[in-house]
């Protein structure tokens, strides 16, 4: 049985797919690795081609027309066939050790007919500037090493603390069975996958590896202040589908657990999307972020009463512009070096 099938979105990725690749062959009897070419101008076809010859049994190189990361991402789910499924940005890896770990209690779990939905695990940042890193972990949150559900989660999520996609191996029946789908053209939808299928997950499991490693602080990264800057509106498309997935209503009737959590994050989210649009100061801007405030309000008047008025956006709606972008923008530096110094 194939326990992982890891999607690896590909878009001009010739300086980092080998290690992305590399860091997961170890596990080749276990794992599948689907690597989706969307549309590359660089040497990234010819890489995913070497590694499906040379790992037949392993490697799936899968070739189509640019749609962006959502798009990538879409075709992988499709094509996959392992049990569970992890997404790995091509400029990332995953730490060998964790892997082996990750696996050996996945097949413990089967064994003992575990079934289970979500595996989650942590994060490590790895600043490319300095060499440094730092490990986003989820012990105060979630109970380690056994079978839990969103009852018993342990602590509630403050702040900016959100569930990244890098910290998720779904059951991949999941995706396939609510038909999941992401916008094309589209950055951020990682925000997406880690909050649109977490209604369907019953049971989850927390192990406190460094799983995952996320490379920060390329010039050409979605993150990047510049880039936040420019791509807004795609931020802004990002959280309409957030605010359209569930009605207050619906997010009240989920487990205690899940419950708070959705609130926390799709609360955390807009602050995001609010940082994203007041970087810069222009009338299409404004009127961006007034009709934003404006689909919610008109969509699920519950939800816009809770993000505007008891949710950590509180403080920030009514300041003045200017005032606005320079408490956000300080603010956001700041989480970039403090995640940056550990």
């Amino acid at each position: 049985m194939i326990l992982i099938s890891f999607v690896i979105p590909a878009f001009n990725s010739e300086s980092y797919l080998h290690k992305a690749v590399e860091s997961l062959l170890s596990a080749s009897k276990d794992i599948e690795i689907i690597i989706i070419n969307d549309g590359s101008i660089d040497r990234t076809k010819d890489i995913a081609e070497y590694y499906a010859k040379l790992y037949p049994n392993t490697v799936i190189a899968l070739h189509k027309e640019n749609g962006g990361h959502g798009s990538a991402i879409n075709k992988g789910i499709e094509a996959a066939h392992g049990k569970y499924i992890k997404i790995i940005d091509s400029d990332d890896w995953v730490d060998e050790s964790s892997l082996h770990q990750l696996l050996y209690q996945m097949k413990v779990n089967e064994e003992r007919k575990f079934d289970i939905d979500l595996y989650l695990t942590n994060f490590v940042y790895e600043h490319v500037s300095d060499n440094t890193e730092y490990e986003r972990d989820y012990s105060s949150n979630f109970p380690q090493g056994e079978v839990f559900t969103w009852h018993e989660t342990k602590k509630r999520f403050k702040y900016s603390k959100t569930l990244l996609m890098h910290a998720l191996v779904y059951k991949t029946q999941i995706f396939k069975d609510i038909h999941f789908e992401l916008p094309e053209h589209t950055f951020y939808v990682d925000n997406l996958v880690a909050y649109i299928p977490l209604p369907y997950v019953k049971h989850l499991y927390y192990m406190k590896l460094p799983f995952y490693r996320y490379f920060i602080g390329r010039s050409d990264q979605s993150i990047t202040l510049k880039n936040i800057t420019n791509r807004y509106l795609q931020q802004i498309r990002v959280q309409k589908i957030m605010i359209d997935a569930y009605s207050y209503e619906q997010i009240n009737s989920f487990p205690s657990g899940l419950r708070f959590y959705m609130k926390h994050c799709v609360s955390a989210i807009m602050m995001i999307t609010q940082m994203f649009t007041v970087t810069q100061d222009s009338s299409e801007r404004r009127n961006h972020l007034k009709d934003l405030w404006h689909h919610i309000k008109k969509q699920d008047i519950k939800l816009y009463r809770f993000l505007r008025f008891r949710s950590m956006n509180f403080w920030v709606h009514n300041l003045p512009w200017r005032i606005k972008s320079y408490v956000m923008v300080k603010g956001y530096l700041y989480l970039v070096k403090k995640v940056k110094l550990g």
